[in-house]
């Protein structure tokens, strides 16, 4: 069976020969502990300063090279591909600080991230921010309205109509793109969740705005011949969401069921992303008709019998090795997150492998292996584990 087939079956909640496997997101690191060669692909921070370089032809050329040689040496069924930057000019470098730390031209500083090598915002001025009115917003979005959303340069496509022609007629191509969460505005996180409570008379208009921005974008999708996109837009902490769920029942769901009904229209699956303790979401995520959940957290209490249970039906779940376990546990502990995930979720189809958030900087060697090898012991259909 081919892997789009297996796919296929698994997202019509049908049993293919193999749990399909795929991941939203894979760090450099997993490109070169695979393929034994150095890689930009989300290559972080020497991917920035290679962009910086003028070096972008260089870093495009990579990531067409090895996204499909690690789909193949890993045998994954899934390939994520996203833009490519544009050849059209090079992203202006920012003032080094110190071999750590960045200075863009607003005086906002960043830091390299000691654990995912990933350049992040450090501290950020805010004096000069000033929050939108209502007003501004519904300007934005007639502009929208008439004016529609103008698809990036080709060379942005590069990367994604690569993978397509080498892979789609064997693979599943899945794409991340931007995502609708709960409704904010400001120049911190800390501002955006304050903001929800200060401003609740902006959340419908920042709503429908950042909607009718993503339902734009859709068509480009279709164009380049993927077969899914997957709206990034975290919800929740491990605790719980990020606010009150009446927020994004009255606000957000409406236009969740709107966008996904056009995605349906134009012919693609719609995954969600989501990391982060999300019980309280899940009936409205649903009810929009997303095909699938990815980004199961179980350490943020995200279980997959339960969740199987409770809404196997409806959603296909993809996930089941926890992200931590990969970065800090045994390889043991990734085989008892295989047979467990695996055991519950499998059966009957509607669930694709993968882990609660990513393959990242920090994966071990030996784990990663392990993921593997649980597959394909655990993982062939018709699935009987004790």
């Amino acid at each position: 069976m081919l892997p789009r087939e297996r796919v296929a079956l698994a997202l019509a909640h049908e049993e293919p020969d193999l749990l399909p496997w795929g991941e939203h997101s894979i760090d450099y690191n997993i490109y070169e502990m695979i393929l034994g060669r150095e890689s930009f692909v989300q290559g972080k921070i020497r991917e920035t300063k290679a962009l910086w370089e003028g070096r972008r032809d260089e870093v495009v050329a990579c990531y067409n090279r090895d996204i499909p040689d690690l789909v193949d040496a890993l045998g994954m069924d899934i390939v994520t591909v996203g833009q490519s930057p544009s050849s059209l000019g090079n992203p202006t470098p920012l003032e080094e600080v110190d071999e750590e730390t960045y200075r863009d031209p607003s005086g906002n500083l960043f830091r390299v991230s000691a654990a995912t090598h990933q350049l992040m915002p450090y501290k950020i001025n805010v004096s000069d921010y000033q929050p939108p009115t209502l007003d501004q917003l519904q300007e934005q979005i007639d502009r929208l309205d008439a004016d529609g959303l103008q698809k990036p340069d080709d060379s942005c496509w590069e990367t994604m109509r690569h993978v397509v022609a080498e892979k789609k007629a064997t693979h599943w191509i899945n794409s991340c793109c931007g995502g609708m969460g709960f409704p904010s505005f400001g120049p911190t996180d800390e501002e955006q969740y304050l903001n929800m409570a200060l401003y609740p008379e902006l959340l419908p208009k920042l709503a429908e705005l950042q909607a009718k921005w993503c339902m734009a974008t859709l068509p480009w999708y279709a164009e380049e011949g993927v077969d899914s996109v997957m709206p990034c837009a975290d919800l929740g902490t491990s605790t719980g969401l990020f606010a009150n769920p009446s927020i994004l029942d009255v606000c957000v769901k409406p236009w969740w069921g709107e966008y996904i009904k056009r995605a349906h229209d134009l012919g693609l699956k719609v995954l969600k992303h989501c990391c982060g303790c999300i019980w309280e979401a899940l009936p409205m995520i649903c009810e929009a008709g997303f095909d699938g959940y990815e980004g199961i957290q179980a350490s943020g209490t995200m279980d997959m019998k339960r969740l199987k249970e409770s809404y196997g039906d409806r959603l296909v779940l993809w996930g089941g090795i926890w992200h931590e376990h990969l970065l800090l546990g045994t390889p043991e502990q990734i085989e008892a997150d295989a047979k467990y995930s695996i055991k519950w979720g499998a059966p009957g189809g509607g669930m694709i492998y993968g882990s609660s958030h990513s393959l990242a900087v920090g994966c071990k060697p030996e784990n990663l292996e392990r993921m593997r090898a649980s597959r394909e012991k655990y993982g062939v259909y018709p699935i009987s584990i004790d």
